[in-house]
């Protein structure tokens, strides 16, 4: 049994990942404010504020692996000056957001954005708050960084999948707006794969830096799949982006808005490559599974509750009537 550390762990991605942990027999602890998602029934829990001096005082090591899945490159820097020297391994979980050109394919080596300066930056810096986490990351010497591209699967808090099966899962015989731009493709890897990736690779030592993503597949093959695998039975009503901007539609994200299309200038985003991690271990299920499993979830939260991307039911009525 080895001990191991998930600072965060108990949102989603780190929830999951102190699960399949614990499921491979490691003693898990996760240090956390506790003011999203729930402890994984088995780990310990250590409420700390990772602003705070003394936030790491009660997870002293020595630890055979810490995986950290930060965005704020103070909290990074101040646990590997508590706890690096104690760690024999330490990962931690960046984004593919780190690339400069958002616009073309990203492989590992590719140019970064510059590093963000401060221990704080806002949201519109992301990129560059991981920039400057990884760099403070790969000084250690047990070090791995995985740049995740989008993730999905049950538990997501985004919607930026989950919309799919949801929408489709409950339309029935209904007409269903999809997003149709020339070239657009669709890469997610299922929440779960991300997360035994993360253990597995940790726990053989794997060091260096690996894109964590799915299978780059086309919009509009993933889309079609999605609808056959969760049941829909109606018309995928395909219209182009510039039709969508005219009436108001945005992409990816956000109030009035069509998950999974990407706009030209940042489609390096799926099309991210994954040899390295294939070479490493990474195992990903179909994405008929992940849409399935989803839209279980979708269900047992509600279908129709506010959602943070998406149209409503009465937005996606209008402009199907203008069609």
């Amino acid at each position: 049994m080895e001990r191991w550390l998930v600072l965060g762990g108990t949102a989603w991605l780190g929830r999951e990942i102190a699960r399949e942990a614990l499921a491979r027999g490691h003693e898990v602890t996760c240090l956390a404010r506790g003011e999203s998602g729930s402890v994984v029934e088995g780990a310990q829990w250590v409420r700390a504020d990772r602003d705070d001096a003394d936030a790491y005082d009660d997870v002293e090591g020595p630890w055979d692996a810490v995986v950290d899945v930060a965005r704020q490159p103070g909290h990074v820097r101040s646990a590997l000056a508590a706890l690096g020297a104690d760690a024999r391994r330490w990962t931690f979980v960046s984004t593919g957001n780190v690339y400069a050109d958002p616009a073309l394919p990203m492989h590992e080596d590719d140019p970064l954005r510059p590093p963000a300066v401060g221990d704080t930056v806002d949201p519109d810096q992301y990129g560059e708050g991981k920039v400057a986490c990884e760099q403070a990351v790969r000084a250690h010497p047990g070090a791995l960084v995985l740049r995740a591209g989008l993730i999905a699967g049950p538990g997501d808090p985004s919607d930026r999948f989950g919309y799919w099966p949801a929408r489709l899962g409950s339309a029935g015989e209904d007409d269903v707006l999809v997003p149709d731009p020339p070239d657009g493709r669709c890469q997610v890897v299922d929440v779960r794969d991300a997360a035994a990736f993360a253990v597995d690779a940790t726990g053989r030592s794997v060091t260096g830096v690996l894109n964590l993503a799915g299978a780059s597949l086309p919009l509009g093959d993933a889309l079609v799949r999605i609808a056959a695998a969760v049941g829909h039975r109606g018309r995928l009503v395909p219209v182009h982006p510039a039709r969508l901007e005219e009436l108001g539609v945005q992409p990816w994200s956000g109030e009035r808005s069509l998950p999974l299309w990407l706009p030209e200038e940042d489609g390096g985003m799926v099309r991210m490559d994954t040899s390295h991690a294939g070479h490493a271990g990474l195992r990903r299920r179909s994405l008929e599974e992940t849409a399935v499993d989803t839209l279980a979830d979708e269900r047992a939260r509600g279908i129709d509750r506010p959602r943070r991307a998406g149209l409503t039911r009465a937005e996606e009525r209008e402009l199907l009537a203008l069609l």
